[in-house]
């Protein structure tokens, strides 16, 4: 009987030690990366659902995009016109799922008014990063409301013809703006660009925001389409933009963006994750 006994503390104690490794956050994380998933990449379901996926893949962080339909239980949109009641419910939801909703976009407002209205939604719901591709002339009241709702900003790169397709763009328009207005850094968009993420991240430094992370398939002739791949299996060079963004120290958010395999990509990136957690905690 005694021996048993002992048996069953030995097991008991193996589960909590193994427990407690598992628990313990991988060298990215220590070293303030962030990894989270953009929802544009569960577009084709709710947000409520894209939740669930991201809580399966062991996420903590969620980018939104607007105009995700809620739910079955919540009706509307993700809109940053949304009422008070429906952001609680909304924020109840993902903190039930031990997510947080740390940044929302790609977005553009057509006037100060919806701007400032952003950064209501913003402030209320907790939002750490607005990602957008503000028009030029709205820059500097964007920087202003950046800093009076102490929310940083992260400009986007969508390819051409976006206002911020290269990295001269960008850097020409915040010139003389604060620093909460930075980059978020869309990395496939780059490559797609003929633009190498890592020239172009050594050119961002000190504006990096955040990214939304991916690797692309290599150029086919015939086809128009470099889609998304799983990561380290494409042509962005995964390995070298993270040593890259480790030499900055950058501390922020990387947005999986998946835009492959629409209707069931959760095996994909799983296997992202798996690159991701594998070679950032070689690189540390």
């Amino acid at each position: 009987m005694k021996k048993i006994k002992v048996h069953y503390i030995g097991l008991i104690l193996l589960m909590l030690f193994s427990a407690s490794i598992s628990a313990k956050p991988n060298k990215a994380e220590k070293a303030g990366w962030k990894l989270g998933v953009q929802t544009y990449t569960f577009h084709k379901f709710s947000f409520q659902e894209a939740i669930d996926k991201a809580k399966e893949l062991g996420l903590s962080y969620a980018e939104v995009y607007y105009g995700q339909p809620l739910g079955k239980d919540i009706e509307g949109k993700m809109d940053f016109r949304m009422d008070k009641e429906t952001q609680k419910t909304v924020l109840a939801y993902a903190k039930s799922k031990g997510v947080k909703i740390i940044a929302s976009g790609v977005v553009a407002c057509k006037d100060e008014a919806e701007w400032k209205q952003l950064f209501e939604f913003a402030s209320a719901m907790g939002i750490e990063i607005i990602t957008c591709e503000p028009d030029y002339k709205h820059l500097k009241y964007v920087d202003e409301l950046a800093n009076q709702y102490k929310i940083d900003v992260a400009i986007h790169n969508h390819p051409k013809p976006s206002a911020y397709w290269s990295p001269e763009l960008f850097l020409d328009a915040v010139k003389g703006l604060s620093n909460r207005i930075g980059a978020c850094a869309d990395v496939g968009h780059w490559k797609r660009m003929g633009i190498e993420p890592v020239t172009a991240l050594k050119m961002y430094e000190g504006r990096l925001k955040s990214l939304h992370f991916k690797d692309i398939k290599g150029k086919v002739e015939g086809e128009k389409e470099q889609h998304d791949v799983i990561w380290g299996a494409g042509v962005c060079d995964v390995e070298s933009i993270l040593k890259e963004l480790k030499r900055q120290n950058f501390k922020g958010l990387f947005s999986i963006e998946y835009e492959y395999n629409w209707e069931n990509s959760v095996p994909d990136i799983k296997q992202c994750i798996s690159y991701f957690t594998t070679t950032t905690n070689r690189l540390f």
